[in-house]
């Protein structure tokens, strides 16, 4: 279960920096769309915030489980900040009231939770692997 959500969580990360790069795009051509860079740059810093936080929880750099939830609501955080601003921008109307606010309070829970993460993985018991050729 755990890969099939990685994989879901990539695609997420792939698709946000896409609408990230779109979005700078946009922002640059309409002169009164501003806010659109604040959405481009939680877009582009939380793409890759997503797959490094996945490839941590891969190799046991952070707690597996709390590392791909805290990618989840990065994903999540970002969607929703992001989407909110642009949909204001384009058809004047948001996504639900609140929603930017909320995306961002999940994106700081979503960074708490990748603190926490982090700290589990200090804290785990080490085990050698099969292959390791350390003395001792």
């Amino acid at each position: 279960m755990i890969r099939r959500s990685e994989s879901t969580l990539a695609l997420s990360a792939a698709l946000l920096g896409l609408c990230g790069v779109a979005t700078a795009a946009a922002a640059a051509h309409l002169t009164s769309a501003t806010s659109l860079n604040a959405a481009a740059l939680i877009l582009l810093t939380h793409a890759p915030a997503i797959i490094a936080s996945l490839s941590a929880a891969r190799n046991q750099i952070l707690n597996p489980r709390t590392g791909v939830m805290a990618a989840g609501l990065l994903a999540l955080g970002a969607t929703l900040f992001s989407g909110d601003i642009a949909l204001r921008v384009f058809s004047g109307v948001p996504l639900f009231p609140m929603a930017a606010p909320a995306g961002g309070f999940i994106l700081m829970i979503g960074w708490g939770f990748l603190a926490l993460s982090a700290l589990g993985g200090m804290f785990k018991r080490v085990r050698p692997r099969d292959n390791d050729k350390t003395l001792g």
